[in-house]
């Protein structure tokens, strides 16, 4: 076939997807495709695809079959952490016509040179171990924030996850390219970045089957030094980062920065010394305890979200309310909250007792109320205080959104000449 002409994303799971997705779009506008939206028609449809639970598998399979009713002539390609860890399954989907893995996502525009509708789901794909460059990737579209990718893969064997499975091995950008995507973005007008990856806080290490083990170059702590020296970048956040990661030198760094926002989101998991062990976490809830406290003492006012699973094999009524009162007597502001599903080929599997579904939804909906509480309460706390916002470019229905330096979500009326901008706010 001759190369299509428009073309149509969909991204499902974390920052880090958002990240390339944006990156696989302007490489196929640089070959001359159109971009369109995905509810409308295009030539060719893109999922880039996350695998964590088991709800975004069945949402990738429910988008290609809404496809091939609105489309069937158009051609649909899935990528990301599903096409990785399962790539026969998809290929088997009917409607699909390529399947990219890990290391052929960015040569997306070749593949879809040579593809023609009706022939059967092409697979390009490889073992997840010869994995070992790295492609960097930014989001960049109408929001004033951007999604900035610096790290890639994990090189630990948490007992419940795929992702070294689907990513591969920890590896990095370096430095300077990360320096020079920085300055490209603040000339484009962007006002915060958002540092994405699959383990921020391991910057620097690279562990492939290339390298014939893991060495580290450079660290986050570098990192973040240097993208503060980068004129024109007002702001930056760190999206997540390792609770045995997170050091004194960079929450003093953070706390002492004109440009990095006081808000950091720590991984807890659980509050279960017993089930921390059996997800093979690197911490204990004490020194997760000892990083929130060493950053409240620091930075009264900063906010700290943490990601919570709740129904791991083997979690027991006291192990989820250890976890329960652990949070609530906890100075965090939110909970990013997950309910456990099994995934092929973890260690999770071989743990019993199994917790219940309806056990685990119930868990969930605890946790998720106890979050809504913890925002109240942290946005109560600062009422009446005036903190800078950055208003968001995109708006609806007549109102304007932002976040404050400490990550309170404000909603106003829209004004034009205030978007993109960070002013001072009374909240």
């Amino acid at each position: 076939m001759g190369i299509s002409k428009t073309v149509a994303f969909h991204t499902l799971g974390c920052k880090l997807n958002f990240a390339e997705t944006s990156t696989l779009s302007r490489m196929l506008e640089g070959e001359g495709f159109q971009k369109k939206a995905f509810e409308d028609i295009a030539d060719v449809y893109v999922i880039n695809t996350c695998s964590v639970t088991d709800n975004a598998d069945k949402e990738c399979r429910q988008l290609v079959r809404r496809i091939q009713r609105r489309s069937p002539q158009s051609l649909v390609v899935i990528t990301g952490c599903y096409a990785q860890l399962k790539p026969k399954e998809i290929a088997e989907i009917k409607g699909v016509d390529l399947v990219l893995g890990a290391a052929e996502k960015f040569n997306i525009a070749a593949h879809l040179k040579e593809l023609s509708k009706g022939d059967s789901a092409k697979i390009s794909s490889c073992d997840i171990e010869e994995i070992s460059g790295f492609n960097s990737s930014f989001s960049l579209n109408d929001r004033t924030r951007t999604f900035l990718k610096v790290q890639d893969g994990c090189s630990y064997n948490c007992s419940f996850c795929t992702i070294p499975m689907a990513r591969g091995k920890s590896r990095s950008d370096t430095i300077a390219n990360v320096v020079t995507n920085a300055k490209e973005l603040a000339q484009k007008g962007v006002k915060e970045i958002v540092l994405t990856g699959v383990n921020l806080g391991d910057f620097g290490i690279n562990g492939t089957a290339v390298d014939k083990g893991m060495r580290r170059n450079e660290n986050f702590f570098q990192l973040v030094q240097q993208l503060e020296q980068v004129e024109g970048m007002e702001r930056y956040r760190i999206s997540s980062i390792e609770p045995n990661l997170l050091t004194n030198d960079i929450i003093s760094f953070v706390a002492d920065s004109k440009k990095f926002m006081p808000h950091f989101h720590i991984p807890l998991q659980s509050g279960s010394n017993r089930i921390l062990g059996l997800m093979r976490r690197r911490y204990k809830r004490e020194w997760y305890a000892d990083r929130v406290a060493t950053i409240k003492s620091l930075m009264p006012h900063c906010c700290i979200g943490a990601d919570v699973i709740v129904g791991f094999p083997g979690e027991a009524e006291e192990d989820f309310k250890n976890t329960f009162d652990f949070l609530h007597g906890l100075d965090i502001s939110y909970l990013h909250v997950f309910t456990y599903s099994e995934r092929d080929n973890t260690a999770a599997l071989a743990i019993k007792p199994v917790v219940p579904v309806h056990t685990r939804h119930q868990r969930n909906k605890t946790l998720r109320n106890l979050s809504y509480m913890k925002m109240q309460y942290f946005t109560k706390q600062h009422s009446g205080q005036t903190r800078k916002v950055l208003f968001e470019s995109s708006h609806k229905n007549g109102m304007m959104e932002g976040y404050t330096d400490n990550y309170i979500r404000i909603a106003a009326p829209y004004r034009e000449e205030i978007m993109n901008s960070i002013v001072e706010w009374t909240i």
